[in-house]
């Protein structure tokens, strides 16, 4: 009896050993060109908010910056700075889970996701906004004042967070799914009604705008060059020069 009770212990550690050493074989090291991917990846995280932080800092020190479009660069930053400290070390541990599965939980996933579309919502919007400023300031020169520009970009600023808020929170709010307890993904949410709203309100109406605004900014300037060179005086050639000068002689 004890034979067989220790070479049933004896098979069992054997069949233990084998099934962890095979899971451990099947556990592949990373590669030399995924741990450059990975450093770049953590280097990039780093600059991302080291630079972006100098950015607001270098605004609200300097005084000459507390006015448009300063205020618009701000926004930005403030996205790139949450995206930088909220949304790129978790998908960094994303990535270096094995089979890139998420293990941290649903409330964090929905907390990721969240700030993902929120924050990289808000910095496409704060572009098309500065370029909206841009456009509006070469076009309206008299109209846009100062104080016109300053309450324009406060609304700007105001509905790009509003707007990548509400795209950002639909999710949690019973649009879709992104958390799966049991394939242990994380990811934005596939419902086809929330992926045709948020993808055009988060990048194609937004790129449109922009392609639509520099090309009007382009024609403007145009414009204005052109009547500059019309308006110059052009001198006139050698040949008539010397003819002129001769005639006042002969007139004197």
């Amino acid at each position: 009896m004890g034979a067989n009770t220790s070479s049933a212990s004896m098979d069992t550690n054997a069949s233990s050993s084998v099934v962890g050493g095979s899971a451990w074989r099947g556990r592949e090291p990373f590669s030399i060109f995924t741990v450059l991917i990975l450093t770049l990846l953590v280097l990039l995280t780093v600059a991302t908010f080291l630079w972006n932080l100098l950015v607001l800092a270098t605004i609200l020190r300097v005084k000459a910056f507390h006015r448009v479009p300063h205020n618009l660069v701000a926004s930005t930053a403030v996205s790139d700075v949450l995206v930088a400290a909220l949304v790129m070390p978790l998908s960094l541990v994303k990535e270096l889970s094995a089979g890139r599965r998420w293990r941290l939980g649903r409330e964090l996933c929905l907390v990721w996701v969240c700030f993902d579309v929120l924050c990289c919502t808000a910095s496409i919007w704060n572009v098309t906004a500065i370029a909206l400023d841009r456009y509006w300031s070469i076009t309206r020169q008299l109209q846009y004042t100062l104080l016109a520009r300053r309450r324009i970009s406060n609304v700007m600023i105001a509905l790009t967070w509003l707007l990548s808020a509400a795209i950002s929170l639909a999710p949690l709010l019973g649009w879709g799914e992104t958390y799966s307890p049991e394939q242990e993904r994380c990811q934005l949410s596939q419902e086809p009604s929330y992926t045709i709203v948020s993808t055009g309100g988060a990048f194609y109406l937004p790129l449109c705008v922009v392609l639509f605004v520099y090309w009007k900014i382009y024609k403007a300037s145009k414009f204005h060059m052109g009547g500059r060179r019309r308006n110059a005086v052009v001198p006139l050639p050698e040949a008539a020069q010397g003819f002129l000068n001769l005639q006042l002689a002969v007139d004197v």
